[in-house]
Order: C-alpha cells, then structure tokens, then sequence
C-alpha cells in the first residue's frame, strides 16, 4: 500500500511524515524545505505476527508495509508552478490513497501560509491544485482521443465520458464519485490516474490537549469531519509533535507515554486503521520454521488470487488452501492440535479468505 502525504507549508506534514517513518526528511518553519518527495516505509503493527513466530520459533517475522510519499507544501497556484508548482503533484499519481494534513492547532510561533487557521479553506485550497492538475491531464487527453473520435466508436465512448469528468471538475467537484455507466467508462476513467478520484484520509493536526477526546471539542477538527461525510473520507486527530515524540521510544516507554496522555493507540496505529478500512484492505497470514508473514489483500479476494500475492505459481497451480483462524491456532498451541480439533479446513479456489486466517497453500505447477 502507498500513501501520498500533502498539505499547505507549516501544517506539521513533514514532521508527521518524519515521526511516521523515523526517515528524518527535514522539517522547518518555512515553507518549501521538503524539495524531493521523501519516501518511507513503514511496518505495520500486528501482535498476531509475534505470536504466530513464537509458536513457530520463526527465523523471521515479517510484517506488511506500507509506503508513505511525502510531498513538498502546496500552495494556492501550484498547478501553474506557484511555489515548487506541479511538479510534486506527478509524484502522487500512483498512490493508493492520499493523507491530507489539515492543521486545527494554534500556534504563534508557527506561521500560517495564508495569515490564520482555517482547515476548511485550506482544504479547498489544496483541492483546487489537485482539480486544476487533473484538468491538464482530461485536456491533453481529449485532445489525443477527440482526433480519433469521428471514426472509431469507442474513442468517440471514451470522449463523451472525458467530457462529462471535465464537466464535473470545472463546477469544483473532486473526480472521486463520478458515475461511469458501463464497465469500458469504468476502465478509460481508471486510466486516467486522477488525484482526485483518490481516497482521502484527513488527519486534522491538534495540539496536545485536543488529543485525549480526538479532538472532539476543536471547531476545527468538527468541521473536517462534516465536511469528510460529504466524500466518504476518513478522519483521525493527530498530534504531529506528540508523535515526533513518540518515535523516539522504545516499544515500553511508549505505551506508558500514551498512558499518560490517556492514549489507546498512536497516530501511526489510527492511520494505519483509516487507510485499510478506507481502501478495504485486511492480512491473512502465513506462519512456518523459517518465517512468519503478513499479507495485504483486499477484502474479497479469494484464495488462488490470495495465493499469487505470495507466488504467481501459487496461484496458477493452485490445488486448495488449508485454512485455520490464528486465535485457533494460537489456542490450541500447534497446527496438529487445532486439526484434531477440527479447526483446520481444506478450502478449494471459491473460498473468500478472511482478515486473520492463516494459511498454507498446496499448488502443483
């Protein structure tokens, strides 16, 4: 899974980016200091995976990762090259979601890029880039597909649909929602790769004492929320300069630093949450002598398709999958012990797999 982050300058997006993947992109009250889209990696937290490798006296364990893309402050006209202009706006094309810092904190130290907090106007401002981008790329593609429209139908299809988006854009509305009507608008739509066709998680950046109730009492933080309703969006509070504190921890001072805040979990654990729930992801796991693993699927995906995440010869030799639930597993202390118990079940290529199934796939290509 890939992440673009972006915000105005000033909003705590790189350093909730450096405390997110401990990559130390340099943070600065000043607009701009982020000149190269920063790339980090991070590990994503699962008790079951330690677990499953103790059982198992796993070599190594790994988790499932997720790829955060930090992106230089954008600033009203960046899609007409103000500021560092649009050349950042290429490098989110490919993610799978973009985290959008919106700041709802107060800080006179901290200057704001347009004079005062406002997360509403700043989230129109950095919608408004991300519209005026997509609309150079539906316009050099219109022009290309216009040319062919008169005699091949299908080009002619595509153009119509290319309209109605440019259409949609042009009154201030985000491509994410647009209807296509059948499966070949469905695909030229998908081609296009539109920022904003993508889904946002917004993380509303407070101060410390907003962070214990989620920034339930921020005005700020309320109107982002209302505001996500209308798109779908995910919404967490963030305490970007709590969490830069937090990744300076070791795994115990951590937990009794958010116990002192009155913290079930940290940023990262939310953002992490928001995005699968967002892009309707879950882990099935796989658990042996030499390692223990987690794998991101979407939800849905059935097992010989599950299987090709590992291996493409998984899946296309795929005979069946034999499944038993970690807590199962975990519960009856060996794999041998939960199939005497009947917890452990062959499934064949219709099985839908489930968040938490562990799994050991029998192929034969």
């Amino acid at each position: 899974m890939k992440l673009g982050i972006v915000g105005l300058p000033n909003v705590g997006k790189s350093t909730l980016f450096n405390s997110l993947t401990k990559a130390g992109a340099e943070s600065a009250n000043y607009p701009f200091c982020t000149i190269d889209p920063n790339v980090g990696v991070v590990a994503v937290p699962d008790e079951r995976l330690k677990l499953l490798g103790d059982l198992y006296h796993s070599k190594k364990v790994t988790p499932a990762v997720i790829e955060f893309v930090d992106i230089a402050g954008l600033v009203k006209g960046a899609s007409k090259g103000e500021g560092l202009g649009n050349q950042f706006l290429s490098n989110i094309r490919e993610v799978d979601a973009i985290v959008h810092v919106v700041r709802c904190f107060e800080d006179s130290n901290v200057v704001h890029v347009d004079g005062n907090v406002n997360p509403l106007r700043d989230i129109e401002t950095i919608n408004l880039e991300l519209i005026f981008s997509d609309l150079e790329i539906l316009e050099r593609r219109i022009a290309k597909v216009a040319k062919g429209a008169r005699m091949d139908k299908d080009q002619a299809k595509e153009l119509a649909m290319l309209e109605r988006v440019k259409e949609r854009l042009e009154d201030g509305k985000l491509a994410i929602g647009f209807e296509t009507e059948d499966e070949d608008e469905e695909e030229y739509f998908k081609n296009l790769n539109l920022l904003t066709a993508k889904p946002v998680i917004y993380a509303a950046n407070v101060g410390e004492e907003d962070l214990a109730n989620d920034g339930a009492d921020n005005a700020g933080v309320q109107a982002v929320r209302e505001y996500a309703k209308e798109t779908g969006s995910e919404v967490f509070a963030i305490c970007a300069q709590i969490e830069e504190e937090i990744s300076e921890l070791d795994d115990e001072e951590r937990q009794m630093f958010l116990d002192d805040l009155g913290l079930k979990e940290s940023g990262l654990e939310k953002l992490i949450r928001a995005s699968y729930h967002l892009l309707g992801l879950m882990s099935f796991l796989t658990s042996g002598e030499d390692e223990t693993r987690a794998w991101t699927i979407k939800q849905g995906t059935k097992a010989p398709q599950a299987a090709g995440k590992i291996h493409t010869d998984f899946e296309r030799g795929f005979i069946k999958a034999e499944v038993v639930n970690y807590k199962d597993l975990l519960e009856n202390g060996s794999l041998a012990a939960a199939r005497e118990k009947g917890l452990v079940r062959m499934e064949g290529k219709e099985y839908v797999v489930q968040d938490g199934d562990v799994i050991l796939f029998r192929f034969n290509v």
